[in-house]
């Protein structure tokens, strides 16, 4: 049964983000309805004829069936009602938190249209006046809105727009772009999760896949979906890059890391990892990638944005440049190590700015750097996507502001892949839950909590978080055998 059950699944998925896409594409319900059909039809046939993972039954005690199921629906239940607001953001009622205000208007995307249109003919393209209406600069930002969303902040390198910008020809309208958005960043995710899972083989692959429902029925990534931030996309995009490179196909993972890269600039540690791995193909075809990016991006918008964010780095890479640290609750929802000195803050201990904030960058960098290079050079670690992700966990976590919402989904997915490779059992399974259940705490920013309370529920997430990385990168295990 676990065949036709997951192809079904799976075609269900892909029906749902393709409508939002479609719908968004075409202007039009109806025809995105159609679209849908199709894909989940095609899907369906496609995963029921050649399955992309060789499920083994005898793999899957019946106690992770039973699990696998209950995630399976209440994932696509999620999927779906949050399909519902994504067509129609006037349904605000389908959102993952319908009483919150402020989850419901707050739209990462609209930074990447804002920034996308403004590009090419603004002087600083992360001028605040283009996102945020005049205010007091020390007190939280009041943002502009458009089409009922508050804007974000873009605080992204140049070379990120190249894609936001490529869509605008399918969808140049705001809610039309949000759709395709959506799919984009939903499809990319679904499916690189589905291609690590193939590469543990089939034992471990089956188990993969079935706890792979659980990350899609965690409450931060459906909220972050809804959000529509890339993080999710750019973590999977990197982990995508480290499989191509496994495979051998050196062009095509130099590309897909270059694009990564040159978008949030964090995924850099893996080519730390490569360098220590002496993976020589690897790191050129990504700089190779990475030049031929810069140069589209250059000759799409100028020089001129470039310039802006030489200027704007410092403040980025300090975290001066985020507004949310203006925001007590958005400090106590902050998963990064930098963070930390902002929390502390919130309790009253003396020194804790942005120079403190800077001096903890610097130690959870060069801790990270000494994790990467011992796991790259552990005689007893072959190549292995727990060990790419934890990679970029301990990244993101490098971050100056990473909001809980989308930092919890690296953590799930590399939950999984460890819990995956475990010896089945109740006990196994009991703390697989437990540890989801942790990363699994959402709490919106408007809600009525003193953020000091609001800190303390976030810290066993984010010591988790550290926690799973930690053992991603130097955790002691047997070799998992692709296929």
């Amino acid at each position: 049964m676990l065949r036709p059950l997951a192809a079904l699944s799976l075609a269900i998925a892909t029906g749902i983000i393709t409508l939002t896409g479609a719908v968004g594409a075409f202007g039009s319900v109806p025809a995105g309805a159609v679209a849908a059909v199709f894909a989940a039809a095609t899907a369906g046939t496609l995963l029921w004829r050649r399955p992309l993972v060789a499920l083994d039954a005898a793999a899957a005690p019946r106690a992770l069936r039973i699990v696998s199921g209950l995630a399976v629906v209440l994932a696509l239940v999620q999927l779906a009602r949050l399909s519902v607001f994504i067509v129609d953001a006037s349904r605000a009622g389908a959102s993952t938190v319908p009483w919150s205000r402020w989850e419901v208007l707050h739209s990462c995307v609209t930074a990447y249209f804002v920034a996308g249109k403004a590009a090419p003919d603004v002087p600083n393209v992360y001028d605040d006046t283009l996102y945020s209406l005049p205010g007091d600069p020390s007190a939280p930002r009041k943002p502009r809105k458009l089409d009922g969303f508050s804007v974000d902040v873009y605080e992204y390198p140049p070379p990120f727009l190249l894609l936001p910008r490529a869509l605008f020809s399918i969808a140049p309208d705001f809610l039309r772009f949000r759709m395709v958005w959506f799919a984009l960043n939903a499809g990319v995710v679904l499916f690189v999760m589905l291609a690590v899972a193939r590469r543990f083989g089939p034992v471990v692959g089956t188990r993969a896949v079935l706890l792979l429902p659980l990350v899609w029925a965690s409450l931060p990534l459906v909220n972050a979906f809804q959000k529509e931030n890339v993080q999710m996309m750019i973590v999977a995009l990197s982990v995508l890059a480290m499989l191509l490179f496994d495979r051998g196909r050196w062009a095509a993972g130099g590309f897909v890391l270059a694009f990564a890269i040159a978008s949030k600039l964090y995924p850099g540690l893996l080519v730390v990892y490569l360098l220590v791995k002496r993976r020589w193909r690897a790191v050129l075809w990504t700089a190779a990638f990475g030049a031929v990016i810069v140069l589209a991006s250059l000759l799409d918008t100028g020089w001129t944005p470039y310039a802006a964010f030489l200027r704007h780095l410092p403040a980025l890479l300090s975290g001066e440049a985020f507004p949310a640290f203006r925001n007590p609750v958005a400090t106590a929802i902050n998963f990064s190590v930098p963070g930390l000195a902002f929390k502390l803050k919130l309790f009253g201990v003396p020194g804790m700015g942005y120079a403190a904030a800077k001096a903890l960058g610097w130690i959870s960098t060069l801790a990270a750097l000494v994790l990467i290079g011992r796991a790259a050079q552990s005689p007893d670690e072959r190549d292995d996507p727990r060990t790419w992700l934890a990679v970029v966990v301990l990244a993101t976590l490098c971050s100056p502001f990473l909001p809980q919402s989308y930092a919890c989904f690296p953590p799930l997915w590399l939950l999984t892949l460890l819990a995956a490779a475990w010896t089945p059992g109740a006990r196994a399974l009991a703390v697989t839950l437990l540890a989801w259940a942790v990363l699994g705490v959402l709490v919106p920013v408007d809600a009525p909590l003193d953020p000091r309370v609001i800190a303390l529920i976030m810290l066993p997430p984010q010591a988790l978080t550290v926690a799973l990385a930690v053992v991603g990168v130097a955790g002691r295990r047997a070799p998992v055998k692709g296929a």
